[in-house]
């Protein structure tokens, strides 16, 4: 909080070269890439960070697969380029994982000439994963009991990845690069109106907490809204090419349905994929395709019903997976740039590519769709527009993105192995605490091991079934920017999309860490919470 408001001190003082407007996926790579090099930058987002689309991904970065149907080759081909080297540059954090897939009898499509779509896949990924497997009836029977196989003609198997920890997690972490390069980044403020005077815009900001309005100035503005992008051009009377039609995608978390740590991947009863993605001790399954005219969807019964019903149809349970099984929902509008406005487009084929729109004279810059993969190429297109625009970059050549280099690494296990932390592991995931931080914090996780040399007993963990110790939760009050208890439960972690509710209200330790993140506000915003998730 306190990180917060002097950030609100800065906005109302400072001139920027470049304001953003939204912290999604979109916004922290262009906050993150600009300071980084140079730029004087602030961002804004009306709620928290990743509050919207960014935290409502199947968390999966991969290459795009199911393009290649639509024979759109260029985008495979650079989707891929994007997925290794994000693989590249976050080792700990965006792995590889095995998609298991199954084909039914009576699919569109034979299934070897499928699978040899998946060779050409691999091809077009540089052979960077381990290489398709063809699966036969019998092969899937053996090796992933869960599946049902009744109506199964065979199936093959193949490489993608995965964000090991969660997607709003991950958009988080650029923001907290921003910060360190400088950014001046702050949750809960709405930019209410823009206008351009002469050589800068001046945008009207409110303090969603306090309800005040200041005016925030700066040379560049940067509509990074994600799926608000049209509406925030109408407010500042932008014209683009582009526009935005919305898809909505939902998913549920259940209890683990099988061990093995792979993606299940299935076309659902309406052709379009469906996922079993694994999630710790919990699984996640989807996702719906359907169009929508709102930014803020809600799930509705018949999403859920769309879902339970293809679950229990494709896998072998114990007993019919059902509404009571359900332990959190994900549900969020998935932005897809289209050129003109208004029309039609086929949901299923529409591609989740990204376009940027410029307006010189104005100095304004949009960002329309994109995905987790390509984010670390939408940062550096946004570099170069604002290059553009005559706003200097001060360190042209300077990587502002990817895990910290082995030295660093090498030194936070050294000090963990001086302190016999590796001797401590998580009883929830048996994961080494040494791991987790390293891929959770990079280079920040050295404070960590300072922490605990002061308090070993800090890590405890505070929330049960919750995979976070007590210096985590004092490191996020620091530096994590959360306002609400909700930010820490639903995206700088993934607490409350793992562990029901009403579990929740009867962990002890939820207020005791309520203390380390709000202080004398603890009560408040405990209350807050669950009056709004009730």
């Amino acid at each position: 909080m306190k990180l917060r408001q002097t950030n609100i001190e800065k906005l109302r003082k400072g001139t920027f070269d470049v304001l953003i407007i939204g912290g999604g996926i979109n916004g922290a790579v262009a906050a993150a890439a600009l300071a980084g090099k140079g730029v004087k930058v602030a961002l804004i987002d009306k709620g928290d960070f990743a509050g919207h689309t960014s935290s409502n991904s199947s968390n999966l970065a991969w290459g795009g697969i199911k393009y290649l149907e639509n024979m759109e080759l260029l985008l495979v081909n650079k989707l891929c380029r994007s997925r290794n080297h994000l693989m590249r540059a976050y080792p700990s954090t965006v792995k590889e994982i095995r998609f298991f897939t199954t084909i039914a009898k009576g699919f569109r499509l034979p299934t070897w000439f499928i699978f040899m779509g998946t060779l050409f896949y691999w091809a077009l990924g540089r052979f960077f994963t381990k290489p398709p497997r063809y699966l036969s009836k019998s092969t899937i029977e053996q090796e992933e009991p869960a599946v049902n196989t009744a109506n199964a003609r065979g199936g093959f198997e193949y490489s993608d990845c995965y964000l090991y920890d969660n997607d709003a997690r991950f958009v988080f972490n650029f923001i907290r690069t921003g910060l360190n390069y400088g950014c001046v980044a702050t949750n809960y403020v709405a930019s209410i109106g823009a206008e351009r005077h002469q050589d800068h815009w001046q945008v009207m900001a409110e303090d969603q907490i306090s309800g005040e309005q200041f005016p925030v100035r700066a040379k560049v503005l940067i509509n990074a809204c994600g799926p608000f992008v049209d509406a925030h051009n109408r407010l500042s009377h932008e014209n683009t090419e582009h526009h935005h039609l919305l898809s909505k995608g939902i998913h549920l978390i259940i209890d683990q349905v099988t061990k093995e740590p792979r993606v299940l991947t299935f076309f659902a009863s309406d052709g379009r994929l469906f996922f079993v993605i694994p999630m710790g001790r919990k699984t996640c399954i989807g996702t719906t395709d359907a169009p929508v005219t709102t930014p803020e969807p809600e799930v509705t019964e018949a999403d859920r019903e769309f879902v339970l019903n293809n679950i229990n149809a494709l896998l072998k349970l114990p007993k019919p997976i059902t509404k009571d099984d359900i332990i959190a929902e994900r549900c969020g509008v998935r932005p897809l740039a289209v050129k003109g406005e208004g029309g039609e487009a086929d949901w299923i084929k529409l591609s989740r590519k990204h376009a940027i729109d410029v307006d010189e004279a104005n100095q304004h810059i949009s960002i329309f769709g994109g995905k987790l993969t390509d984010c670390l190429n939408v940062g550096e297109e946004v570099v170069d527009r604002v290059k553009a625009m005559a706003i200097p970059i001060s360190f042209p050549d300077h990587r502002w993105y990817g895990e910290p280099d082995d030295s660093v690494k090498q030194e936070f296990l050294h000090q963990a192995k001086l302190m016999d932390l590796d001797s401590y592991t998580d009883p929830i995931s048996s994961e080494p605490l040494t791991e987790r931080f390293w891929r959770r914090y990079g280079a920040e996780a050295i404070g960590l091991l300072e922490r605990i040399r002061q308090d070993p007993s800090s890590t405890r963990l505070l929330i049960e079934n919750a995979e976070y110790t007590r210096c985590e939760i004092e490191q996020a009050a620091r530096r994590e920017v959360i306002v609400k208890l909700e930010d820490f439960l639903r995206r700088r972690s993934k607490i409350s999309q793992v562990v029901r509710t009403e579990d929740l209200r009867k962990a002890p330790g939820l207020r005791e860490a309520c203390k380390i993140l709000f202080e004398d506000q603890a009560d408040e915003k405990y209350e807050e919470y669950f009056r709004e998730h009730s």
